[in-house]
This record gives structure tokens, C-alpha cells and sequence, in this order.
């Protein structure tokens, strides 16, 4: 998770991602930084995520998203 953490401090500094529950609606993540943060994720942790999986509930927080890579590096 704290790899995570630092890849979405990269992206945007100015956000507190541990406590942020609606990245998407709050307008902090866009189509671009999705984009981003996927290729970071599929170098990171060696996990590749789908497009069906690129949907708004997958990444609307940290939690949210380390789930997804969580349950990807299990398949």
C-alpha cells in the first residue's frame, strides 16, 4: 500500500490519498491520471488491470484501488 501511496503523491502532492474516499467525484483523479497510474501499477506490481476493470468504483480511493491490485496479483 505505501508503494501506492507514493506513486498517487507523485501525481498530485497536494492530496491526503490515505484519507480521500472519492477520488473520481472530487475531480482528483481524471481519464489521464488513470491512464497514468495503471501503466505505474503494471510496472509496479507486475499486475495487469483489464479494461473491464477501469471503472470509477476500482479507483475511487487508495483503499479502493489496492484492493483491485490485491485481487489481480491473486488471479
Amino acid at each position: 500500500m505505501e508503494q501506492l501511496l507514493e506513486i498517487l503523491k507523485k501525481m498530485h502532492p497536494e492530496v491526503d490519498f490515505a484519507a480521500e474516499d472519492d477520488l473520481i467525484g472530487a475531480g482528483v483523479l481524471d481519464s489521464l491520471d488513470i491512464v497514468t497510474l495503471i501503466t505505474e501499477v503494471n510496472s509496479t506490481f507486475d499486475v495487469a488491470i483489464p479494461a473491464e476493470e477501469v471503472i470509477p468504483e476500482n479507483f475511487a480511493s487508495a483503499k479502493a484501488i489496492w484492493a483491485l491490485i490485491e485481487r489481480l496479483d491473486e488471479e
